[in-house]
């Protein structure tokens, strides 16, 4: 094997025959940071394309015309066994146009000969990021894949959350009825779910019903359902969420908000396990378990005679309570990065690493909004949208100039680039596409080198 600079762990698999231009080419990718291989041909190479190749974490180079197998036959090779792995290929002057056609096939880019070294460590550069962008996005759902198997999905490690997961497990193998209460975005639907898919009915029907959204007018036939020719517009039967939910789970969300009239319709299905269609004598036997949420004092609404009393035994056999999340403030950071690696995965964006400042900024915000609002901050940092700033509860963020936000947002994205790139000055400079000289000067107007934040340019550097 005629072999340049082999190496186990390669990030450039760099395949040319000619031995001056191969020998230059893996020379200037190695003084570029980059650790290469580099063979003479297809089958000089063999043996590291051999290894479980679709996790190979780099960038192939081959010269279109090779002896034995061509650069287009490797090509080829790879968009069968790994279509992700990006291969450039180098061409001489009469092969653009094969080149191009290589690039509709699933190349990644190509570089025509004679090329200066600069424009074949930029186009490595470029494929080595977005290969490394596809495996973080493979690597984040095989994440999330598996966090989502262990249920119940609670995420978070307060002495609260600890026991809303005893007793989910608890609870959930029986038929007990079951009250949540918690505020608005605590996870309230989260939680009935995970009930559901750890009893017993975890094949039958989860149905959510939201009882404030409901209209009093369209409760029976939405719940019970009806026959053909019960009202005017009823052409034909139609089975209601409760019998569509017999053997399964039914979650009854706002339950606070449900007027007293439905009340007693929904008593008599909890007392007597039966319901009869709109139209209809007959009974319908039916087998749910019902799931409840209310946010509030139940009791104090039954007190005040909003709420019946008998309905209210029926529906809290057991009691789950959801704290409101600035009464956990240990699980905000546990939280959010659950939600960053699951917006990364559903926007195709790279996750985020949140710095100490923002985890500090985070903790110490009251997010009315719990658990659905820390998922929205998430959403917009994986976005590079910046969350709000914190405040004290009640205080208005004082109003800010146009020089002052985008001076916010410079400095957070300096902070951010340096602490990506472990203080390596000239390495952020690259990320932000500006001067070295003009970021330091930056660095010392945000006073970001006194707070530690950079400084700390490698000997590489120099």
């Amino acid at each position: 094997m005629n072999a340049t600079a082999a190496t186990d762990n390669p990030q450039v698999i760099f395949i040319e025959d000619d031995e001056l231009v191969r020998r230059a080419s893996v020379q200037s990718l190695q003084l570029a940071g980059l650790t290469v291989a580099g063979f003479d041909s297809v089958e000089a190479a063999r043996h590291v394309l051999e290894a479980p190749f679709d996790e190979f974490a780099g960038v192939i180079v081959s010269d279109i015309r090779l002896p034995g197998a061509s650069g287009l036959d490797l090509l080829a090779e790879c968009r069968e066994r790994a279509p992700d792995v990006p291969v450039v290929l180098v061409t001489g002057h009469g092969d653009i146009s094969m080149a191009v056609q290589a690039m509709r096939d699933g190349a990644y880019d190509f570089v025509e000969k004679p090329f200066a070294a600069e424009r074949l460590i930029d186009t490595v550069r470029r494929a080595l990021e977005r290969r490394r962008l596809l495996l973080e996005n493979v690597a984040l759902r095989r994440e999330l894949a598996a966090r989502d198997a262990l249920v119940p999905r609670i995420i978070g490690r307060s002495a609260a959350i600890d026991e809303v997961r005893r007793l989910i497990v608890n609870v959930a193998p029986t038929d007990a009825s079951v009250l949540i209460i918690g505020d608005t975005g605590t996870g309230k639907e989260l939680v009935a779910r995970s009930l559901h898919e750890l009893s017993a009915r975890k094949a039958g029907a989860f149905v959510a019903i939201n009882c404030g959204a409901l209209p009093e007018s369209m409760f029976e036939s939405e719940m019970f359902g009806y026959e053909a020719g019960a009202f005017t517009g009823a052409m034909k039967r139609r089975i209601g969420k409760f019998e569509h939910a017999s053997g399964g789970t039914v979650f009854l969300d706002e339950i606070e908000s449900m007027p007293p009239a439905l009340q007693v319709k929904l008593l008599r299905v909890l007392q007597e396990g039966t319901l009869e269609r709109l139209g209809s004598n007959q009974p319908v036997r039916v087998d749910l378990r019902i799931v409840a949420a209310a946010k509030g004092d139940m009791q104090a609404l039954v007190s005040s005679g909003v709420f019946r009393r008998d309905l209210l035994y029926r529906l809290d056999v057991v009691t789950i309570a959801l704290p409101a999340l600035a009464e956990r403030r240990e699980d905000i950071v546990p939280l959010i990065e659950h939600f960053v690696l699951d917006a990364a995965v559903r926007y195709g964006r790279p996750a985020p690493m949140l710095t100490t400042r923002q985890r500090a900024d985070l903790m110490a915000r009251d997010w009315p909004g719990n658990v659905r609002e820390l998922r929205n901050a998430a959403d917009r940092l994986v976005l590079g949208i910046q969350p709000a700033p914190s405040g004290r509860a009640g205080e208005a963020a004082p109003a800010r100039s146009l020089k002052e936000r985008v001076e916010q947002f410079e400095r957070a994205a300096i902070a951010e680039a340096l602490e990506r790139h472990d203080g390596a000055v000239s390495s952020a400079a690259d990320e932000l596409q500006i001067g070295k000289a003009t970021l330091y000067e930056k660095i010392k107007r945000y006073g970001l080198a006194e707070r530690g934040e950079a400084g700390k340019d490698s000997n590489q550097e120099a």
